[in-house]
């Protein structure tokens, strides 16, 4: 367990040093959170009963994923890891007295939490003073507040294990841009980045809540934002963590075949 806590503080201080990109993140997800909300609220204005959640709750669900970008974008790869299967250059992991899997998703999780604390706060606090119904307001009780800590961090974790996956199909491919393409595509769709899964019609919602998409930033956030009460949250959060043991079972699966079957410059 030593070495993979050194591998996670290596990682998280590694990433705390890029200070100027978080910086100009920050900006950027201010813009885009704000653009985003306008163009909503052109929406709203029109019909302000037709919708699935208030203005106010959506309001708080943008900026909850503004704040939390990092933890949740998809797009954030480590290409040092398609890099070293590409290249040839896993064989110096497979040499190290460490299981890859473990060592690889560690180094995920770090790397993520190291941008979130950086950006996280800034938004999070100019977003709690913007005038109503502009802004994210607090939870509406402390119990919605431990679940949405619960889910945030299950969540978290289930988009990591997830794209482990997308890592060890680096192993059966030529090229990893492909597969990277398509499943950054499926993953902002499915799991509420591009519309909230409550926006989409009855009959697909129900499918798109089932996917383990939806266990990663939209259950956390509809828990905040009170979409969900007592009885739905815990299903959410019981669904999240059945979708976190499968999918790291089936890539601890996955990596173990891909390892044994591994040729490293034809040797």
């Amino acid at each position: 367990m030593r070495k993979y806590i050194s591998f996670f503080r290596i990682r998280f201080v590694n990433g705390l040093q890029y200070r100027s990109a978080a910086y100009a993140g920050i900006v950027t997800q201010f813009a885009w959170g704000f653009m985003t909300l306008l163009m909503f609220w052109a929406f709203y204005k029109s019909d302000m009963k037709s919708f699935p959640m208030t203005f106010e709750q959506l309001s708080s669900y943008i900026w909850l994923q503004q704040a939390f970008l990092s933890l949740f974008m998809a797009w954030l790869f480590e290409n040092e890891i398609f890099a070293a299967i590409t290249s040839g250059n896993i064989a110096y992991e497979l040499c190290r007295p460490i299981n890859v899997y473990n060592m690889w998703f560690i180094r995920n999780v770090a790397s993520r939490l190291s941008k979130v604390v950086l950006r996280s706060i800034p938004i999070l606090v100019v977003g709690a003073f913007l005038p109503s119904p502009f802004g994210i307001s607090l939870p509406v009780n402390w119990v919605t507040a431990i679940f949405f800590i619960i889910s945030l961090t299950i969540g978290f974790l289930v988009l990591v294990a997830f794209n482990m996956l997308i890592y060890i199909s680096a192993f059966y491919t030529v090229s990893p841009i492909g597969i990277r393409i398509l499943s950054v595509s499926l993953v902002e769709l499915f799991a509420g980045a591009v519309i909230p899964i409550p926006f989409l019609p009855n009959g697909i919602k129900v499918i798109f809540e089932l996917l383990p998409f939806a266990s990663m930033q939209n259950a956390p956030f509809l828990i905040y934002i009170g979409n969900s009460d007592y009885k739905n949250a815990i299903f959410s959060i019981l669904l999240q963590i059945f979708w976190l043991v499968s999918l790291i079972i089936i890539g601890k699966f996955l990596m173990k075949k891909a390892l044994r079957k591994v040729v490293v410059q034809g040797g």
